[in-house]
């Protein structure tokens, strides 16, 4: 039931998108998305598929530290998988616990495949906050955006969460201690709401797969070298990912609006808004944010056609492929 709610909610907000950016300029924007440059807009396809290779890298390294016949082709089904349950479920929750599911199958026990996937999502979130960091102080210094006090509120809440993100992540990943102390008092809670019943024996399971998983995040981070790699490897592929914008741009023939260097740090703030935005995909937040922020440089059925096909080639055709690799059987 929770899936259907997800989809019809995902398409509700999809067609109020659509409507808010064709209603105006209807004929203009279909003009425009008709006649753009095909071999541009392959492009455009090519990063994406650029970002999906290099964002399967940490995944694979990390799983193949624990497990050493995992391979690269499992790994890219499993990011591929990934890229629909996040699609379709709100904040992208869903893509951590299939993750886990999907290792879980692969002979990885809980604790390992959660510190792995933990670990993945750190050094995806640092390369992330990092970019926002690199856009914020170029903003800073070349007053790229005129001020507007809604969008530098919404930056700033978007970066102060993904922030703490990051934070709170490296406290379940090595703060032992105060994980065992959450969830003594979360399991104290459910008892007292007859929730547990048996308090002792729960409390005791939990505490062997914490005390597993830590184990497991402190081998990962003892390679500090593959830790840092795949920082990079991330700061990479979000600014393959930041580019493509500009692929649409030359695709609809505009050469100069935007460059290369623009595109990335308009990108991460585009990235900085839609990260917090409680509805699957970020729908509604992205577009909002890619209309405001790219709005600057570029205008009327231009925007639109450009947002359109951003959209459908960041999201939309993750979600296609993503769907399509959930009828890919694993080799055994």
């Amino acid at each position: 039931m929770k899936k259907v709610f997800n989809y019809i909610l995902l398409l509700l907000v999809t067609i109020i998108v659509l409507f808010l950016c064709l209603k105006d300029n209807y004929d203009a924007i279909i003009n425009t998305l008709i006649s753009m440059d095909i071999k541009w807009l392959i492009v455009g396809f090519i990063c994406i598929l650029m970002y999906w290779f290099l964002k399967t890298l940490p995944l694979y390294y990390f799983t193949k530290s624990h497990k050493k016949d995992f391979t690269y082709k499992s790994a890219i089904i499993l990011l591929l998988r990934t890229q629909f349950v996040n699609a379709i479920t709100p904040f992208a929750t869903g893509g951590q616990p299939y993750q886990v599911y999907y290792l879980n199958k692969e002979g990885i026990r809980s604790s390992t495949s959660t510190s792995i996937i933990l670990e993945n999502f750190i050094v995806y979130q640092i390369a992330l906050v990092f970019l926002g960091i690199v856009a914020l102080t170029c903003n800073f210094f070349m007053n790229i955006f005129p001020h507007n006090d809604l969008l530098t509120h919404l930056i700033t809440l978007g970066f102060i969460i993904n922030t703490l993100v990051i934070i709170v992540s490296f406290i379940v990943a090595f703060g032992k201690k105060i994980s065992k102390k959450i969830l003594h008092i979360g399991i104290s809670i459910l008892s007292k709401l007859k929730l547990v019943k048996d308090k002792e024996a729960k409390l005791a399971k939990w505490n062997e797969s914490i005390t597993n998983f830590h184990k497991s995040a402190k081998v990962l981070m003892e390679d500090k070298k593959l830790f840092f790699s795949m920082i990079i490897v991330n700061l990479v592929a979000l600014s393959i990912l930041y580019m493509i914008p500009v692929f649409v741009l030359y695709a609809a023939g505009n050469f100069i609006s935007v460059n290369v260097g623009l595109a990335i740090i308009t990108s991460a703030y585009v990235m900085l808004i839609g990260s917090f935005v409680p509805i699957p995909g970020g729908t509604g937040g992205l577009e909002y944010g890619f209309m405001k922020f790219y709005g600057f440089f570029i205008h009327g059925s231009l925007l639109s056609a450009t947002m359109l096909i951003w959209r459908f080639i960041t999201y939309y055709f993750g979600l296609i492929v993503g769907g399509i690799a959930f009828n890919v059987k694993r080799n055994k």
